[in-house]
């Protein structure tokens, strides 16, 4: 659903070979590092818990900075983030696992708006290649669980 040229609201699902209480690990700041490339976490104040709601972290994946602040958190359910990336876009990202056999189906809402007029295609162009987007956290998470059953 698109609500305007500016603002995009994005859902769509994967699945994960793991049920939740092994999978969510992998949709937190730090279990990110397993599965996404280049993505490493910055905490300004420290961490103990990456899922406590408040916490504060930087990212420079993609070509692209950004902050996020953990928003809410049911651990082994559901996480949301606020996030901007200056200039460019802002909003949240929600991850929820739900156990279907053994496995964790994941639905991945994100609602994105355009900072500026000239960030809007790139919003658009995200909002294009969603599906394909999610297709590549599933494959890469795949391949993380095949490297780390090989060990």
């Amino acid at each position: 659903m698109t609500t305007s040229n500016a603002q995009r609201h994005l859902t769509g699902t994967l699945t994960v070979r793991l049920p939740p209480d092994q999978a969510f690990r992998l949709f937190t700041p730090l279990g990110e590092q397993d599965w996404v490339q280049g993505w490493k976490p910055h905490f300004p104040a420290g961490v103990t818990d990456d899922t406590t709601p408040g916490t504060v972290f930087e990212t420079n994946a993609h070509d692209q900075s950004t902050i996020w602040v953990v928003v809410d958190c049911e651990r082994n359910r559901r996480i949301s983030y606020a996030r901007v990336a200056p200039q460019v876009e802002a909003g949240t990202v929600t991850v929820t696992l739900n156990e279907v056999g053994g496995h964790s189906d994941v639905t991945v809402t994100y609602v994105l708006t355009s900072l500026t007029d000239d960030a809007q295609p790139r919003l658009h162009e995200f909002a294009a290649h969603y599906p394909a987007f999610l297709r590549s956290w599933q494959d890469a998470i795949e391949a993380s669980l095949h490297l780390s059953e090989a060990h």
